[in-house]
């Protein structure tokens, strides 16, 4: 489970880096603690550079069941509002927050995000798969 405030940037990469680069192997959740109306455009355009098309995600709301139901809790700038449950592994990924700026500055933070994810998976043993694009 990828969690930041708005549900429209940094969760949305991640989770969509997640499933394509596990080839589907992972089950993959995604939500902020207070939701953004929509994905913000400069971070669909920035995966569509990559092959994924997230146009079709809606930012989600955190609930206390989608981190009962998840193995791994990934945070990024969202504080103490994520519930804490023993026996989850969690992570506070500090990363830029893309909110209010162009493709060009989503970049980086993309491409951080792949890295990460890329790692995370491989700490979970998960083959990492080529992306869209990458084909």
């Amino acid at each position: 489970m990828f969690v930041c405030v708005h549900n429209a940037g940094r969760s949305q990469m991640a989770a969509a880096y997640a499933h394509h680069l596990s080839g589907g192997a992972v089950e993959v959740r995604s939500a902020g603690s207070a939701p953004a109306e929509t994905i913000n455009p400069a971070v669909r355009e920035a995966l569509l550079e990559e092959g994924i098309d997230i146009s079709a995600e809606k930012p989600k709301v955190l609930t206390d069941q989608a981190v009962r139901a998840s193995d791994v809790v990934i945070t990024m700038g969202c504080g103490d509002t994520c519930p804490f449950y023993p026996g989850k592994r969690y992570e506070d990924w500090v990363l830029e927050d893309p909110a209010g700026q162009g493709v060009d500055a989503v970049r980086p933070i993309r491409d951080d995000i792949k890295r990460r994810v890329t790692e995370l998976l491989a700490s979970l043993g998960v083959p990492v798969q080529p992306l869209p694009g990458d084909r």
